[in-house]
């Protein structure tokens, strides 16, 4: 019996020194870290198209210059704005470096401003209406941007399509159409709502300059020249489809 019990204390105090010694031995647990959140970003970079609408306004002085022939000193006939609304498209490619976004864009737009005034010069019952019938813009952007929130300024050339008309007592005396080039410059704030989906909201304005203006009868003869300087501002809203470019980029 003692020599029993004396073996099973020496089996208990053999166990208990090689189990640390056991422990000691097995590797150290390895832990590694979850990967890092990255943060996703907007890219404007790629090719775009889109609709836009809304509304405008041309600003037009007459100067008459000449009358049926009689060579007149510069005299106002008076101004008016023609105002109106207007639908198109517009294409375009922006690239982007960093959170800053370049791009160009050309757009086309009919439009249909309309107004008129009483001419100073003539007189009562002497009317001068001008109206807008399209335009185009051809511009060069920069932008910046906070991730899908792009703010852009632009500017570039910039083209109206224009009627002129001279009503007496009601009655259309005489008329002439022009195209006329000038400048533009221009801002907007455009939110992305999908991958290659955004909305922007944008004004334009237009220095059209001043042009003369050479108006004849409904039957051909020549009536008077008007020395006609224009001026437009346009607002509108803009829906654009994007291609071409990643859909996000990674930082």
């Amino acid at each position: 019996m003692k020599k029993i019990l004396l073996g099973a204390v020496a089996v208990v105090a053999a166990m208990s020194t090689a189990a640390p010694a056991s422990a000691a031995d097995l590797p150290a647990r390895v832990y590694t870290k979850a990967p890092a959140m990255v943060a996703a970003v907007y890219d404007w970079s790629g090719f775009y198209i889109g609709i836009n609408g809304g509304g405008g306004s041309a600003h037009n002085c007459w100067n008459i210059t000449n009358d049926a022939g009689a060579i007149l000193p510069s005299t106002s006939e008076g101004c008016h704005d023609s105002t109106g609304g207007l639908v198109g498209g517009q294409l375009g490619y922006r690239w982007q470096t960093g959170p800053w976004v370049f791009g160009v864009e050309a757009q086309g737009d009919w439009a249909d401003f309309k107004g008129s005034n009483t001419s100073l010069f003539f007189g009562a019952g002497n009317i001068n209406q001008t109206k807008v019938d399209a335009f185009g813009l051809f511009t060069g952007q920069v932008g910046y941007a906070w991730n899908n929130v792009l703010w852009y300024v632009k500017g570039g050339a910039a083209i109206t399509d224009n009627k002129y008309n001279g009503f007496v007592g009601g009655v259309l005396f005489d008329q002439e159409n022009d195209t006329r080039w000038g400048g533009t410059v221009g801002t907007g704030v455009e939110v992305s709502f999908a991958p290659n989906w955004s909305v922007a909201f944008e004004y334009d304005h237009l220095f059209m300059g001043t042009q003369s203006v050479n108006l004849n009868t409904p039957a051909g003869a020549f009536s008077r020249t008007d020395s006609i300087k224009q001026d437009v501002d346009i607002g509108s809203v803009r829906v654009n489809y994007r291609w071409g470019g990643p859909v996000i980029g990674k930082y």
